[in-house]
């Protein structure tokens, strides 16, 4: 647990009184912390996210969600305003009952640079995005940017009584990457490739992630919630 510290401030505040400071973290916990909240809007992003560049100056992360969704909207508006104190967090309805997550800041462009996602390169199934390594390489940056993931293309659902956990995507390295980042955390997915037929030439390869076994543990050790 951090401490809080106050001392007197000589020369800046009058003799006398104290302040209260802000905790005394290392710099590396706040990294890590930083990181972790990064990990998981990364996942929320890759799912929901736009970037683009509207005035020029600086860019834009928009994220959709549905209205139904009230909790998760509340939380990724707070954990983008950790990541940004300085910045500005907005909310715009749609007409479709849904809302966009507003953000500028060119932070974004390093940020989710890593991933091969770029402004004005097209969409990110034509830049073919992966998640970093930094994160892969990471267990709790792993399940935090999973969990980001799965709350906006993932779905919970019953087959025969039994509960299922899909992924869904149409980028090919993205699936890869989910893959192999639930086998190394110990579940057992399975992955179906779905073509479309010859007269459906505008739709794209789906790549679906499942989990049918141990599916209440991989929920819990991710901490799913798509409420």
């Amino acid at each position: 647990m951090v401490k809080w510290q106050t001392r007197a401030i000589q020369n800046r505040v009058p003799q006398g009184l104290w302040v209260q400071l802000p905790p005394s973290a290392p710099r590396k916990f706040l990294k890590m912390l930083n990181k972790k909240i990064l990990s998981y809007i990364i996942g929320v992003a890759i799912g929901d996210g736009n970037l683009s560049n509207p005035n020029g100056r600086a860019i834009r992360l928009r994220i959709t969600c549905d209205c139904k969704y009230q909790r998760n909207i509340r939380k990724i508006m707070s954990l983008i305003g950790k990541l940004l104190p300085k910045n500005k967090v907005s909310i715009v309805k749609r007409k479709d009952n849904c809302v966009d997550i507003s953000s500028f800041s060119n932070k974004w462009g390093n940020w989710l640079g890593d991933l091969g996602w770029k402004v004005g390169k097209g969409s990110k199934i034509k830049q073919n995005i992966s998640i970093p390594l930094w994160i892969k390489n990471n267990k709790k940056y792993s399940i935090e940017c999973l969990r980001g993931l799965f709350e906006t293309d993932g779905s919970i659902y019953l087959d025969r009584r039994y509960r299922m956990v899909n992924f869904t995507t149409a980028i090919f390295r993205l699936a890869k990457d989910v893959f192999s980042i639930i086998k190394k955390l110990g579940s057992k997915p399975h992955l179906y490739i779905a073509k479309p037929r010859p007269q459906d030439f505008q739709r794209k390869i789906k790549y679906t992630i499942r989990i049918s076994k141990e599916v209440d543990k991989f929920i819990k050790l991710i901490g799913l919630n798509k409420n």
